[in-house]
């Protein structure tokens, strides 16, 4: 029995098909069937967790968004890691109200590109465009608050420019508890801090009086903590910028 493929007018139409992936080579979207039932149980939008067995669909930039429903009102939620914002994400599950989305990889995406030598404008255009993907309500009169993972943090400007209507949580642990959570998670604790580290540089981010060489000494709890600080600079800053 051959199944019938959905037609863009469905995909685009409806959001259940989450806006996954973008590829710059192509300047496309890549859409994924994902009910609100599946979105419950899974901690994270990663292919991880997607599965194999889950529906794709590689659509054009410029069609998604010809054939795209008009977007509800989105918010976020920005946070520094291990501080329960999945579990608050999680909890705007609330059918006719809201409906949040936990750390979609189109935002990983996007900031990989501008690390390639993607222009300002070019991130501009296509964030803009993932956003209003985005924010297709699963049933009508629902907002969309999206939590991004904190890799995604140094595009807080840019997402709240683009979206000057939308409102915001700056959720963080204290340091103490955070360092734990580094420190309970073993390798994989210390090999994504130092990641981030290396992220954060790369942005700009980091300005503690330390020599760029010295940072090879650090231990991976001293890494996770000058993580954890530089993060609090950028919200700092965002509070005074937004309010």
């Amino acid at each position: 029995m051959t199944m019938t493929k959905p037609s863009i007018e469905t995909i685009m139409g409806s959001a259940e098909w989450l806006p996954h992936r973008y590829d710059a080579t192509r300047d496309c979207f890549h859409m994924v069937s994902v009910s609100r039932q599946r979105h419950r149980k899974m901690p994270f939008l990663t292919d991880q967790y997607l599965g194999e067995g889950v529906e794709r669909r590689a659509v054009s930039r410029a069609t998604a968004m010809i054939h795209a429903m008009p977007p509800a009102p989105i918010h976020f939620i920005f946070h520094s890691a291990f501080c329960c914002s999945t579990l608050l994400a999680s909890a705007f599950d609330l059918p006719g109200i809201s409906m949040g989305l936990k750390e979609p990889v189109l935002f990983n995406d996007i900031i990989g590109w501008r690390h390639r030598g993607a222009t300002g404008p070019q991130v501009a255009k296509v964030l803009d465009d993932g956003l209003a993907l985005m924010a297709r309500p699963f049933e009508q009169g629902e907002a969309i608050i999206v939590k991004p993972s904190s890799i995604a943090n140094p595009m807080i400007p840019a997402l709240m420019a683009l979206r000057p209507q939308s409102r915001a949580v700056l959720l963080h642990a204290p340091l103490a508890d955070y360092l734990t959570s580094i420190a309970r998670k073993g390798m994989e604790g210390r090999l994504w801090v130092r990641d981030l580290l290396k992220k954060l540089l790369r942005e700009g981010m980091i300005d503690l009086g330390i020599a760029p060489a010295d940072y090879l000494g650090l231990t991976d709890i001293q890494v996770a903590a000058i993580g954890w600080l530089a993060q609090h600079m950028q919200f700092q800053k965002i509070g005074r910028r937004f309010g």
